[in-house]
């Protein structure tokens, strides 16, 4: 299948995505990386681990640990409810909507046991600040680096796709550290 067939389908996705769905998919994606969590040893959420090639995952991505999977997680998260919160506001970009989508989003290697917390928060913030923001749809727009112009309520969906994705590789990563116990 093609990259723009691809891309099509996922902007039809986020259209067809009701604000209250694309909650319920946080919420669900929130509380199956916590199950992922559960046992876990703070060595064993340190431990990196090479994951093969996939669906979103960027070479220079593919060999993290759980812990430095969720900050990575935590910075795009507040880097799109910043974006959301932004542009249903009518206000211009800055701060954490404005981070480079390549460099800052990149985790540090010493990424530890308090990124779980880090992780829940900045779930929890973005999930609270809908409550706040009247109408996503319609709202100015702002570029997604791969699918195109994006307005509030797009973005909005994109929290939960992303954490879809970086949820493969974190099973991946869980999986083969309890493997090797």
């Amino acid at each position: 299948m093609s990259n723009s067939i691809i891309k099509t389908a996922i902007r039809f996705l986020f259209v067809l995505t009701s604000r209250n769905r694309a909650k319920q998919q946080a919420q669900h994606m929130l509380s199956d990386y916590l199950k992922l969590a559960e046992g876990l040893t703070k060595e064993m959420g340190s431990q990196s681990i090479e994951v093969p090639p996939m669906q979103g995952v960027d070479e220079d991505m593919r060999k993290w640990s759980f812990y430095m999977i969720l900050e990575h997680n935590e910075i795009v998260n507040r880097s799109i409810s910043a974006i959301v919160e932004q542009l249903a506001r009518g206000e211009p970009l800055s701060d954490a909507a404005t981070i480079d989508p390549k460099e800052d989003v990149m985790p540090s290697p010493y990424a530890g046991e308090e990124q779980l917390l880090k992780f829940k928060d900045s779930v929890n913030y973005h999930l609270n600040l809908l409550d706040s923001l009247d109408n996503l749809r319609g709202t100015m727009t702002t570029p997604h680096m791969i699918f195109g112009d994006f307005d509030a309520h797009k973005w909005n969906c994109m929290f939960s796709f992303h954490l879809k994705l970086h949820y493969n590789q974190a099973k991946y990563v869980i999986q083969t550290v309890k493997a090797k116990k």
